[in-house]
C-alpha cells in the first residue's frame, strides 16, 4: 500500500492509495530531478526557443527560409540547400548541425540533449525519432545516460525509424522504415526491422 498526496483544484490536496505488488523500487525519481545535464544555454534563451518553437517554428504556415534562419539565430549550424519541413521538433537547436542538401521531413523530432551531427545529403523521413537522451538503470538516483548521435553523408532514415543516443550511422546507409537502431552502422549498409512471424489460422 502506497500513499501520497494529489492536488485537486489550486487549494486542496488529497491523499491517493495504490496498491501495487512486488519489491520496493531500486531507484529514486525524486532524487533525479534535482539532477540535470548540461543544456547548454541559460534560461531565458531556453524559455525563448519553447516559445518560438511553438508558435513559428513547427506551423505549417512557416516557410522553409525562416525556419532555417531562426535555427541559425539560436545557434545551430545550418548548411545551404536544407529543407526542414512542418511540425519538426527540434530540443535544443544550439546542439545540432546540419549539412548542406540535407532533408527533415515533416514531425520528425530531433530529441538533441546532446549533440546531433547531420552530414550532407541526409534524408530524414516522416515521424523519425532521434534521441540522444537516456538514464542509468543502474543508478540509484536514475542519472542522464546521454549521448550524441551522428549521420554521416548520405544517410537515409526511412519513416518512423527511430535511432537511440550514441550511436554514428556510416554514409549512405539507409534505415527501413521503422527500425530501431541502437548500435553503430558501418557505411553502405541497409537496416531492416524484424519481420512479423505469419501463420495460417
Amino acid at each position: 500500500m502506497m500513499r501520497s498526496l494529489a492536488t485537486v483544484g489550486p487549494r486542496v490536496s488529497v491523499a491517493v492509495e495504490v496498491c501495487v505488488s512486488g519489491a520496493k523500487s531500486n531507484r529514486s525519481l525524486a532524487a533525479s530531478r534535482r539532477r540535470s545535464y548540461d543544456k547548454g544555454r541559460g534560461l531565458p534563451t531556453q524559455a525563448l526557443w519553447v516559445a518560438v518553437s511553438t508558435l513559428i517554428f513547427t506551423r505549417v504556415w512557416c516557410p522553409n527560409w525562416l525556419r532555417c534562419a531562426i535555427l541559425r539565430s539560436f545557434g545551430a549550424q545550418i548548411g545551404e540547400g536544407v529543407v526542414i519541413k512542418h511540425r519538426v521538433i527540434v530540443h535544443w537547436p544550439w546542439k545540432l548541425s546540419i549539412g548542406n542538401n540535407s532533408w527533415i521531413g515533416a514531425g520528425a523530432e530531433l530529441y538533441n540533449l546532446e549533440n546531433i551531427v547531420i552530414g550532407s545529403d541526409v534524408c530524414i523521413s516522416q515521424h523519425a525519432l532521434l534521441c540522444t537522451a537516456s538514464r542509468d538503470r543502474r543508478s540509484p538516483s536514475f542519472e542522464f545516460d546521454n549521448g550524441p548521435i551522428v549521420l554521416e553523408n548520405g544517410v537515409w532514415l526511412c519513416a518512423r525509424t527511430t535511432v537511440l543516443r550514441g550511436v554514428t550511422i556510416g554514409s549512405n546507409s539507409v534505415v527501413a522504415a521503422t527500425s530501431l537502431v541502437s548500435c553503430d552502422v558501418p557505411p553502405d549498409s541497409i537496416v531492416r526491422p524484424p519481420q512479423p512471424t505469419i501463420a495460417k489460422i
